[in-house]
């Protein structure tokens, strides 16, 4: 086992056999507890802890034969509501692939399947998107749209903890007919349920990053432009960004060429460093970033003017702010996941 370099106590969650690999965790945090959702293979496992990640409960199956992939932020989602938790991954064949969701009620013993979340079929096969919540327990989805030629940003709002979902609305279209086709969106809600959705935009050969808001999940404003630079770029770079909350408002994190920056509306970007598939949360001290280098997992702290090793061999950093305003860190290793709390 090779330990991070930043820190020595790191929780890790193994398979049981050697042919099954754990990937893409994702972290969420409510209710006195740490749910972590990843994927094996095509199936959906949760996870959770009673003691901020310092340990966690025997691996939970929420759904066999359910992923349709797990490379580049296809994994499944996590979101703890007042009174339920709830899972979501696009499921089902390539062609014919699905966003849905599973709530348990009873802090992740039982899970139950629900319906799609597209109300096209197939319209999220692509599989990527991404899900939020507001402390009501009110969600949002948002995800790339495939029911027309080109790749749309499309969501829907659900009032009732993930059991019924509203009818689709179209978050986003590019002008030039697409967005970037392969970066995951993001999404994050604030205290009074106000939705705001982050994609890779494709528009006169540049691949930006761009945000859009709305207080009613149905009436987007205009998509603004995050940072001042520009990228040129006639592919996509799989790769899209984290959004998240602080005292300023909204904040940014996401990738051009082989550089990582840190950005909020209407500013100028800011230099992380070197990766690619940034991740951010917002501490008690500020905002922590984290991503994949040539030299593994890099770690960057509040304030803090360069980054450092978090561990050697890690990727698909997950990063996600606790209750009490610590920051914990999941992360694929060989086959396996491993968890740390920052400092």
């Amino acid at each position: 086992m090779i330990l991070p370099v930043l820190f020595l106590m790191a929780v890790r969650i193994q398979p049981d056999s050697p042919a099954v690999e754990y990937r893409q965790p994702q972290l969420a945090a409510g209710n006195g507890m740490v749910a972590m959702t990843y994927g094996a293979g095509k199936a959906i496992y949760f996870t959770s802890s009673q003691d901020n990640g310092h340990t966690f409960g025997s691996p939970v199956l929420v759904a066999a034969d359910a992923v349709m992939s797990l490379g580049r932020h296809r994994g499944p989602r996590v979101t703890i509501l007042p009174h339920a938790i709830v899972i979501s991954s696009v499921t089902g064949k390539p062609a014919v692939a699905d966003l849905r969701v599973w709530r348990s009620t009873d802090h992740g013993k039982t899970w139950l399947a629900g319906g799609a979340v597209n109300d096209v079929p197939g319209a999220a096969r692509e599989g990527l998107f991404a899900i939020g919540s507001d402390p009501k327990g009110n969600l949002f989805a948002a995800w790339l749209d495939l029911r027309s030629k080109g790749t749309r940003i499309y969501g829907s709002r659900s009032s009732d903890g993930g059991i019924t979902w509203a009818k689709n609305v179209l978050v986003y279209e590019s002008p030039d007919g697409s967005i970037c086709e392969c970066c995951h969106p993001s999404v994050v809600l604030d205290q009074q349920g106000r939705i705001s959705v982050m994609w890779r935009n494709e528009m006169k050969g540049a691949r930006d990053m761009y945000v859009s808001s709305s207080s009613d999940g149905i009436h987007f404003e205009k998509a603004q432009k995050m940072g001042t630079g520009t990228w040129l770029l006639n592919a996509c770079p799989m790769d899209g960004g984290g959004l998240a909350l602080d005292d300023g408002g909204l904040v940014s994190a996401w990738r051009r060429d082989g550089q990582l920056y840190l950005a909020r509306p209407g500013e100028q970007e800011t230099l992380l460093g070197n990766g690619k598939d940034v991740a951010l949360a917002v501490g008690k001290k500020g905002v922590y970033t984290g991503w994949s280098s040539a030299g593994g997992i890099q770690i960057r702290l509040p304030d803090a003017k360069t980054a450092e090793p978090l561990h050697r061999e890690g990727a698909f950093v997950n990063l996600l702010a606790l209750p009490d305003g610590t920051i914990l860190a999941a992360w694929e290793h060989q086959g396996s996941l491993t968890v740390e709390l920052l400092p």
